[in-house]
């Protein structure tokens, strides 16, 4: 295809192609020649233009194809616009000669469609150019169209619509000839032809005034007539016609008209027109004439004409815009109603039904859609004002006597149309404008709840259940109204108890509240249930009483059992035993019973009975549904008992229904509706014994044909598979039209749903209105639901018996009879072939095989499409139920053979159909020949282009077949692509069925390539080209099928999917008006935009730059100003539709991930413009109640109140979801610059950065993002106020600690407090709903305990909106007043409580910081430690006020918490009223929001208890909404129950310790980082108190259990806070076992009387055998804990890790900050550890604690040097010291053990010293260092040993041989200390070895003077080591020392000429020598005397140092007076004249 690439054609390549290969050469060559022709150069085009006019021509005579043909036109079209115009005249005369030509054979008609195509074209591009020769060229195809056949009137409209667009006004002269040809093809026979008319005729009128003039009311007709037996497509197409041309016309006269009067009559004429035809069709003549004909005839008008004209009202009223509507609309709604108004359209039920469909679909379609919310709110005011019109006329009517006054019962009739009309439109509303409808229901004026109230006692049963669940709807878009409206009806019927209305209507109201709560989660409170309960109860004993109004108390009694069972398990629980007692009375006790009842009574009776039996089976529906957890084996035995008397009643049911004829015939039909929804619930097994009278009931519902109208897709479509919908005609589902459409379905014989035929779906979960089908046709699909659940259960014999009666009963029938009995029993056997297939395989017996194989095949050769397409899936699943080879190649071979045989369409169809689908459910085909042969049959049927139907089928089936094979398909892909491509370019266009099978075989073509189309091969480029045959079309739904294609391309082959031409189509269709192609595009950019957002963006923008003017030009402009991500924002706003919304969203957030921080500015502008666009009113509102409520106490707020919406913003009202949407998107975008640049958050760097490079951050746009959150956190809409208050929350996270770099010691969120404050403070109102109010409580605490706001008086502004809210807590609150569900009270109360918490632990933080470790005090992970707060010691004053009362209240909620986490089998043990803060009814809703704040509460308590030292204050107790526990308060309720601060102490420990080891041990911790650390942080704080240590300490089980939870904790998590925090609780158990040990050795001396004894303990764990048992000790807890940890940081001292040999070749892992911390805290821990255990003991661990030590040091020395690093060598030198100066290493029973551990310790550490690499540096000097440790603190018995002695030695004798000065100032250091060690022996030693070389070494300075500090430093510390040597000395020796001493010293001396030319260390050592000797001369003045008169010369060197000092001091003292002396450099200016 590569060669087709070219501008002229390669005919030599061309010609040797053959004729489908040539066709896909030229389609190619089109294709590129079509992308060339607006980039080329025009001087070569001229240049080339002829030869290409030449190929073209030549390609025209050609017998192009549909797709090649309009190619062609366009590139001709595309050459004379860029080339020559002048000619394309010849071009013109051509195809007008083709056209004329009377060659009228089959090969003939391509060139002529082509001709025509041409011409169409080339006049739309060149237009005026042509001159005049357009009405030659128009009447040549007029003329030439009275002949033509479909394909040819279908592109003759094509091409006049494309002259009409390209004359334009030019082409007035041919306007009435066009529209009379026009409007005869707009009723053609051809539903294409129509839709070009229609193309055409919408062209026509934007220059055809006459249209919409003196024609207007012709057009109308016309197009009435072409809605009849109209598809989709065309209803489409033609209701934009006429609503287009009403809409000019209603326009035009508005334009030219005065303001009142004329331009109303228009518009009642507009709609009288519309109605006109809604009511007679197509009929001639005007409404106004025809209206006295209409009421005498009694034809009805087809529904396809009244869904047609319902939408051409739906577009007349989206032509004339929001605006319009918005102004008309008290008009308009007056006219809509006024459809209802006329008795021929409410006839029958199903008429009324089908025509309120019609004006609920323009109403929601219009209002909901257009209108934004202020405007919507007007709407329903004015809906609510026809609603109280209408019921006042009503009630007029029934209670005024005058029969003049009283409205007929017609008008009655026509009242209730209105109301449910206009209800349902006022439900939808409200449920979209959700909580912002609040204004609306407070506003008096409107009325709305009175209104709606109103109608709940209208005789009308719909209205009554339409108002009731526009109550729902009120209910649901407002929580806060559902309590108050159940209390009002319940009030109502309580009083109204009479009325049969008001039981009916009040119940059904209640009902639909109850089952509003699904959708609330708040809820109602729990009482209300009781209250429902007990009047359900009263109207079921009071129904005998009255029979007028059994009836309604029946069923309403019913009515509200079955709603309260949506409230869940968590209320039925307590009600449960109450409501088996109903159901046991409401049925006979047994069979006996039964027959004995049914000689009783009369029809009425029965009736009642049967209504009320009915609505009992319908409670224990919704029981099963909403209850599953209650449903135990119990309950479903007692349940059995009524049902199994239920069962045997249907027996009984045929003679009643003979015996009392249709008024029992109804309720019977009713009542077995619902025991078939039952029994469908219930396990089969449970109601085995009653199978037989269910199937012989089960077989005369399916074979009696007593509803024939549940035919079709009603009964079918659950048992078609998915992807066979297209064949079903569904396309229709996938449009924004599919609610009116579905009148239409093949099942709409029944009419359209409505609420009266089943009352019980109004409290069903679904928002929408419910709209359930009739009775019967409901039985019907329940009948063959019971009956596929029941199928499996049948014995072989009874299976085979059942579908034998089905055949049987088949060929007893004939014609549409046969058909719905046929239809029935396919059903009921696809249903229990699938339910047998899904739940048991190899199970189905050979007998029965052959009777469901006949019945299936039978099935297959139908006329009804839905029962062909079920035939197929019934024989996949009876294959599937075989699981059988043998049959399924038996099966196959069938098919093989009946399409053999037959010839009609249908046969064909289904046979080629099932070809496709035997193998769905067997994983694949296993034989290549059976592939083989079904791939060629199907190949041979989709070519016959003879009967399209059997392509349509034989091409779906071929893309299933593909599907299904797999791999195995790959030798089929070739042909299959020929096939398809082949077909592609064949097909003609109208065929559209065809082409979208085509669709589906090229998508199943690239799934099974998948990433083997990234191979070379011909394969790729055959997509493309199917792909861009398919995107050429006019058909939306092969448009959508070609972008899928491409989409699934691109995640094969991404690099061959050009984006520049893809996104382009993506973008032009994003605003098309067909639902199915607007998913397809959203979907594909979803792709799209996680790869490539950021081209995909340029793309968009590049799109709209380049492209002219189009019709639709609203996407264009929104793209041109903000860009492709703001026409996604746009679009999301208008979208409905769930699936494409959320595709949208994702979308947006992978845009925004990709593009954010590069287009930052441009991401959050859009945010705000979506946030501010609807902002003004809400926030103007807010802004002046706030500041009526709060006066002057606010001044200093007002400057916040100026956030109006911006003038010009792209967005016009959106909904608040979007908003919400954006909001989230604005958290997104924090958290992505949180990991991206610092300047993000780092305001001086930004504006550092901002100034060198044009970057954006987000820190500077903190304003926007405060402003944002403020307009989100005060709209009215609840969901925006939680989403505003959670973006504060994350600003203040993110932004609290940033400084202002203008004002040092100020932080940027500082001027943002009154933004904060203003926000916050309408989420503390009364009537704020809990969960904003617990929302704005985190949002509090988190801004207190940030540290933002250091003054007091500025932070007591939020502090007071917490004491508000801890006052709530406290106040009682009466159940009577609730609103919510009390778990909601729990909610606010434990957010509140939470909230002070926090501020709390930041208070009483602060002054504790410098306590902590260093190791603590800077955790690496940011989690490990809550922020702490710069003021606040300020703080905790602001807490102590309550403290008293919020510690109290927090142990209550501490101990609920722990009562609610019991296992259930203590259930038992919660209290039977509940706890503090819930009640017992609704603890399960508790638990939840327990979880969410009782980990801050805990640590807030442990700190306070930590504040207090446990010391228990006699306080009285906080004053609580309900009583407190005595435990949880600490207080006694009675004198009885007084007990000791001791018991209270006790209680509280192990309250706190228990809940944290609860947690720390629970499996479901593992995501909840956050809680851990505040357990650890309790623990920690609760073990600083002296008490709560003693109590850990004194039980050794708890402490090992609690070192058991910290083990498992730090193995499972890696964060190094948790690890640290963890290690300090082991220090303090540690710490807590010492404090123990040292108690009972105190104990001990003083039971002995001993004053004074050896420091010797006599108590541990090791006791007298040392053992330590794993489980039962501290010592081995903590040893494991220690142990772990090392390990994982070093894992070269586990000799496992390393092999046999600890010291490994395998280099150490590099340690962070956090890991030495961690090291240093365990060997901290390990030091202690024989301090806790008995002398027997501490041998026994102490090997492990040395082995430690020792392998952490040397570990240590092999990390890079680091500051880090020395802090945990010192940490791990100082646990050395520890150990060695431990008591048991003297004491008398383990001296010796401990002695000569010490001695084999020293010796490891010579050992490796010796082994490895010699070290030098800091290394080697650590090394020394804990050597002189040893030699210090270790005792003569370790030290003195020769062996080590001598190797300690030569160890320092080696490092005095460094050259290094640093390492030889260190040993001469630690030299010195060695000399002064306790051991005589070893410092004995050591001078006698190393003196000399001390000596040595300073001697050797005369020589060799310092050149620098260190080496100074150096010989200065050799000077102290000889001088201890010295000091040390004995007497007798020292006199010899001394001299030497001297000696040394004075060499250092220089004399005056050295002296100036030195070096400055050597000057330093020249006057540290002279200080020395001035020093030490006067100690031993007899020895300096000596040494000076034995050496002179040293004695002038001495004396000329000191002489040279003294004048250097002379010197100093004379400078000082003259430079005090000295004059000021600077004189100060004083004259300034």
């Amino acid at each position: 295809m590569e060669l087709a690439h070219s501008l002229l054609l390669n005919e030599e390549v061309c010609g040797q192609l053959g004729d489908h290969q040539r066709a896909a050469f030229i389609f190619e060559w089109l294709s590129f020649l079509k992308r060339l022709l607006p980039t080329a150069d025009r001087v070569e085009m001229k240049q080339n233009q002829k030869n290409l006019v030449d190929q073209l021509t030549r390609v025209l005579m050609g017998s192009p194809g549909p797709p090649t043909r309009q190619l062609l036109s366009q590139c001709f079209a595309l050459l004379y616009k860029i080339g020559d115009p002048f000619l394309a005249t010849i071009t013109i005369d051509k195809c007008n000669d083709i056209i004329r030509s009377r060659d009228d054979s089959p090969s003939f008609l391509p060139t002529r469609l082509a001709a025509i195509a041409c011409l169409g074209a080339i006049y739309e591009q060149l237009g005026r150019l042509l001159g005049k020769t357009f009405s030659t060229v128009v009447a040549n195809l007029m003329k030439t169209l009275k002949s033509a056949e479909s394909q040819g009137r279908y592109e003759i409209m094509l091409s006049i619509e494309k002259i009409l667009r390209g004359l334009g006004p030019s082409a007035l002269p041919c306007h009435r000839d066009v529209y009379k040809v026009a409007r005869i093809c707009l009723t053609d026979r051809a539903m294409p032809v129509r839709c070009a008319a229609a193309k055409c005729l919408l062209e026509l009128q934007r220059e055809a005034v006459f249209l919409w003039t003196s024609e207007l009311e012709n057009m109308a007709n016309i197009c009435f007539r072409a809605f009849e037996g109209s598809n989709y497509d065309v209803r489409v197409i033609v209701s934009k016609l006429l609503g287009t041309i009403l809409a000019t016309a209603l326009m035009a006269k508005q334009g030219t008209a005065p303001r009142q009067g004329p331009w109303r009559s228009s518009l009642e004429e507009v709609m009288a027109l519309l109605w006109g035809g809604f009511l007679r069709g197509g009929g001639g003549g005007s409404f106004l004439r025809a209206s006295g004909d209409m009421l005498k005839r009694g034809s009805s008008v087809s529904r396809d004409v009244r869904v047609g004209i319902t939408q051409a009202c739906v577009v007349f009223i989206s032509c004339l815009g929001s605006k319009w509507l918005e102004y008309n609309f008290m008009t308009l709604l007056a006219l809509v109603l006024e459809l209802v108004s006329y008795p021929r359209v409410i006839q029958n039920p199903a008429e009324a039904a089908c025509c309120r469909c019609c004006i609920s679909f323009i109403l929601r379609a219009t209002v909901g859609r257009l209108l934004g919310e202020r405007s919507q709110v007007l709407a329903a005011k004015e809906i609510c004002r026809v609603i109280a019109k209408q019921k006042m006329a009503v009630d007029a009517t029934l209670s005024d006597s005058n029969m003049e006054n009283r409205l007929s019962a017609t008008d009655v009739a026509v009242s209730q149309h209105i109301l449910v009309c206009t209800l349902q439109e006022l439900g939808s509303l409200i449920l979209g404008l959700g909580s912002t409808a609040e204004s609306l229901l407070q506003d008096p004026s409107a009325g709305l709840l009175d209104a709606v109230t109103s109608v709940l006692l209208d005789p009308s049963a719909v209205a009554r259940l339409t108002a009731a669940w526009c109550l729902r709807c009120v209910s649901v878009a407002v929580p806060a109204q559902a309590a108050g409206l159940m209390d009002r009806c319940l009030e109502r019927l309580t009083a109204l108890k009479s009325c049969p209305e008001a039981v009916a209507g009040y119940s059904a109201a209640i009902a639909a509240l109850l089952g509003a709560v699904q959708h609330c989660p708040l809820g109602i409170p729990h009482a209300k249930g009781k209250v429902v309960l007990g009047l359900a109860e009263d109207l079921l004993r009071s129904a005998s009483q009255n029979s007028r109004l059994a009836l309604q108390r029946t069923q309403g009694g019913w009515l509200l059992l079955s709603a309260l069972m949506t409230l869940g398990p968590a209320v039925m629980v307590h009600h449960l035993p109450r409501v088996l007692l109903l159901w046991k009375c409401t049925f006979p006790l047994s069979i006996q019973e039964l027959h004995s009842e049914c000689g009783r009574g009369d029809a009425f009776t029965w009736q009642v009975m049967l209504e009320g039996r009915a609505g009992a089976l319908c409670a224990m529906k919704s029981f099963f549904l909403h209850c599953r957890d209650l449903m135990n084996d119990e309950v479903i035995g007692r349940l059995l008992a009524p049902l199994t008397c239920a069962i045997a009643l249907l027996t009984q049911l045929p003679a009643l229904i003979k015996c009392y004829g249709t008024q029992v015939k109804n309720a019977s039909v009713m009542f077995r509706l619902r025991i078939y929804e039952v029994l469908s619930l219930l396990p089969p097994k449970s109601y085995e014994e009653s199978f037989g009278i269910l199937m012989k009931q089960l077989l005369s519902d399916l074979t009696g044909l007593e509803s024939p109208e549940c035919t079709g897709l009603t009964l079918l479509l659950s048992f078609c598979h998915t992807s066979d919908a297209p064949l079903l005609g569904l396309a229709t589902s996938d449009t924004d039209h599919l609610f009116i459409e579905e009148q239409l379905h093949s099942g709409s014989g029944a009419g359209a749903g409505s609420l009266e035929h089943d009352p019980f779906t109004i409290h069903q979960l679904p928002l929408d209105v419910p709209l359930p089908l009739p009775p019967s046709c409901c039985l019907s699909q329940a009948t063959v639901q019971l009956f596929g659940l029941l199928f499996p259960h049948m014995a072989g014999a009874q299976s085979t018996q059942i579908l034998d009666q089905f055949s049987n009963s088949l060929r007893q029938l004939k014609a549409s009879r046969q058909q719905n009995a046929h239809i029935h029993m396919a059903s009921a056997l696809c249903c229990g072939l699938k339910c047998l297939g899904s739940g048991h395989r190899g199970l189905l017996p050979e007998d029965v095989r052959k009777p469901a194989l006949r019945l299936l095949l039978g099935a297959l050769e139908s006329g009804s499409e839905p029962l062909r397409c079920a035939a197929a899936e019934g024989l996949a699943r009876l294959v599937q139920a075989a699981d059988d080879a043998a049959f399924t190649v038996s099966v196959t071979q069938i098919n093989f053979d009946k399409l053999k045989l037959v010839r009609d369409a249908a046969s064909r169809s289904g046979h080629a159909l099932a070809l496709g689908t035997l193998y769905r459910y067997m994983g694949g085909i296993s034989s290549p020949q059976h592939l083989n042969a079904c791939v060629g049959i199907l190949f041979t049927l989709s070519q016959d282009s003879t009967a399209p139907e059997v392509q349509v089928w034989a091409l779906h089936s071929l893309s299933l077949l593909i599907d299904c094979a797999g791999a195995m398909s790959h030798a089929h892909v070739k042909p299959t692509f020929s096939l398809v491509l082949r077909l592609l370019l064949t097909v003609p266009s109208a065929q559209v069925e065809v082409l979208q099978s085509l669709g589906r075989c090229l998508n199943a073509l690239i799934t099974t390539l998948g990433p083997d189309l990234q191979a070379e091969g011909p394969f790729r480029s055959l997509c493309l080209m199917g792909c861009a045959v398919m995107q050429d079309s006019s058909d939306c739904l092969l448009q959508a099928q070609a972008i899928s294609c491409l989409q699934q391309l691109h995640m094969f082959a991404p690099r061959y999917v050009d984006l520049s031409s893809l996104v382009p189509c993506l973008c032009a269709n994003l605003c098309s008006s067909y639902l199915s192609l607007r998913r397809a595009v959203v979907a594909c950019l979803r792709q799209l935009a996680q790869r490539e957002a950021v081209e995909v963006s340029e793309h968009a923008v590049t799109l709209v730059k380049d492209l002219p003017r189009r019709d639709n030009s609203l996407l264009d402009i929104t793209i041109k100003e903000i860009g492709l991500e703001g026409a996604l924002f746009s679009l999301l706003d208008r979208e409905s539709d769930l699936q494409l919304c959320q595709d949208l969203r994702e979308t947006l957030s992978h845009m925004l991930g990709s593009m954010a921080m590069a287009k930052l500015s441009h991401w959050l502008k859009l945010c705000k413009d979506v946030l501010s666009a609807s902002a003004e009113t809400a926030t103007a509102a807010a802004v002046e109640t706030y500041q009526e409520e709060e006066g002057g106490d606010r001044a200093d707020d007002d400057s916040i109140y100026t956030c109006m919406a911006e003038s010009g913003s792209p967005f016009s009202h959106p909904r608040w979801s979007t908003r919400v949407f954006a909001t989230e998107c604005v958290c997104r975008i924090i958290a992505q610059c949180e990991s991206g640049d610092p300047a993000h958050f780092d305001m001086a760097l930004a504006q550092e950065r901002r100034l060198q490079e044009s970057a954006d951050f987000l820190v500077l746009h903190l304003a926007d993002l405060i402003r944002m959150a403020f307009m989100a956190a005060t709209d009215p809409s609840k969901p925006l106020r939680i989403s505003g208050l959670q973006m504060l929350l994350v600003i203040i996270h993110k932004f609290a600690a940033l400084p202002e770099p203008e004002f040092p010691g100020h932080v940027l969120l500082e001027q943002y407090q009154a933004n904060v404050g203003a926000a916050l403070r309408p989420a503390f109102t009364a009537d704020t709903p809990p969960d904003v109010t617990a929302k704005a409580c985190q949002v509090c605490s988190a801004w207190i305990a940030s540290g933002v706001v250091s003054d007091l008086v500025d932070l007591r502004r939020v502090h007071i909106l917490l004491t508000s809210s801890l006052g709530k807590v406290q106040a009682v609150k009466e159940v009577q007043s609730q609103l919510y569900n009390e778990s909601t009270i729990t909610m606010e109360s434990l957010a509140v409580l939470k909230a002070w918490a926090e501020v709390y632990i930041v208070a009483a933080q602060s002054p504790k910081q410098d306590e902590k470790p260093a190791w603590l005090l800077q955790p690496s992970d940011p989690s490990a430690q809550p922020p702490v707060n710069p003021a606040g010691n300020g703080l905790l004053r602001l807490v102590q006020a309550d403290l008293s009362t919020l510690s109290r209240l927090w142990l209550a909620a501490l101990q609920d918490h722990a009562l609610l986490n019991l296992p259930h089998e203590y259930a038992v043990q919660l209290p039977a009223t509940g706890g503090t803060f819930y009640t017992a009814e609704t603890a399960e809703q508790a638990r939840r929001h327990y979880s969410s704040s009782w980990a801050a509460i805990l640590h807030a308590t442990a700190l306070w208890l930590n504040s207090m030292g446990f010391i228990v204050l006699d306080e009285g107790p906080a004053n609580l909404s309900r009583p407190v526990t005595p435990t949880s308060m600490g207080q006694s309720t009675s004198l009885a129950s007084i007990r000791s601060p001791e018991d209270i102490n006790a209680e509280r420990f192990y309250l706190i310790l228990g809940i944290s080891m609860e947690f720390l041990c629970s499996p479901h911790s593992d995501s909840q980082m956050e809680n851990i650390t505040y357990c650890l942080h309790t623990l920690h704080a609760l073990f600083d108190v002296p008490w709560p240590r003693s109590k850990i300490g004194n039980d050794q089980t708890l402490s090992v259990e609690l070192l058991s939870v910290l083990h498992r904790l730090i193995v499972t998590r890696e964060s190094p806070g948790v690890q640290l925090a963890v290690l300090e609780l082991v220090r303090q158990v540690v710490c807590a076992a010492q404090e123990r040990v040292r108690e009972k050795r105190h104990s001990a001396e003083v039971d002995d009387g001993a004053a004074e004894k050896e420091t010797l303990p006599e108590f541990g764990e090791g006791h007298d055998t040392g053992g330590l048992v794993p489980g039962k000790s501290v010592v081995f807890g903590a040893l494991q804990l220690c142990l772990c940890v090392l390990v994982r940081k070093l894992p070269r001292l586990s000799p496992k890790l390393t092999g046999s040999n600890p010291v490994s070749s395998r280099p150490p892992l590099a340690l962070g900050h956090g890991d030495y911390q961690l090291v240093s805290a365990a060997l901290t821990i390990l030091s202690e550890l024989p301090s806790i255990c008995s002398p027997e003991g501490s041998v026994s661990i102490l090997p492990s604690i040395l082995y430690l030590l020792m392998g952490v040091h040397r570990e240590l020395l092999l990390q890079p040097p680091g500051p880090a690093l020395g802090l945990a060598v010192s940490v791990t030198l100082q646990a050395l010291r520890v150990v060695l100066l431990s008591p048991m290493a003297r004491a008398e029973k383990c001296q010796g053990a401990w002695a000569h551990l010490f001695r084999c310790a020293l010796n490891t550490l010579m050992d490796f010293w010796d082994s490895e690499e010699v070290f030098h540096g800091v290394n080697e000097i650590s090394r020394l260092t804990i050597l002189t440790i040893f030699l210090r603190l270790a005792g003569p018995e370790v030290t003195t040993v020769q062996p080590l002695l001598a190797r300690s030695i030569s160890k320092f004798q080696g490092c005095l041989e460094c050259k290094d000065p640093v390492v030889l100032s260190q040993t001469y250091k630690l030299l010195l200390s060695v000399f002064q060690s306790p051991a005589a022996a070893v410092a004995v030693s050591f001078i006698q070895v190393l003196g000399g070389a001390l000596v040595g070494h300073l001697q050797a300075i005369e020589k060799r003077r310092p050149q620098n500090t260190e080496e100074m430093q150096a010989v200065l510390a050799g000077v102290r080591a000889l001088e201890t040597l010295v000091s040390t000395a004995e007497e007798e020796h020292r006199s010899q020392l001394v001299p030497i001493l001297l000696h040394i010293l004075i060499s250092f001396l220089l004399d005056e000429n050295a002296l100036s030319s030195a070096s400055t260390a050597a000057r330093s050592l020249h006057e540290s020598a002279l200080q020395d000797l001035m020093r030490i001369g006067p100690q031993h003045s007899a020895l300096f005397k000596a040494l000076m008169l034995s050496f002179p010369s040293m004695k002038a060197r001495l004396r000329a140092a000191i002489m040279g000092n003294q004048e250097n001091m002379k010197a100093k003292a004379a400078v000082c007076p003259v430079l005090s002396k000295k004059s000021p450099t600077i004189q100060l200016k004083t004259n300034f004249l």
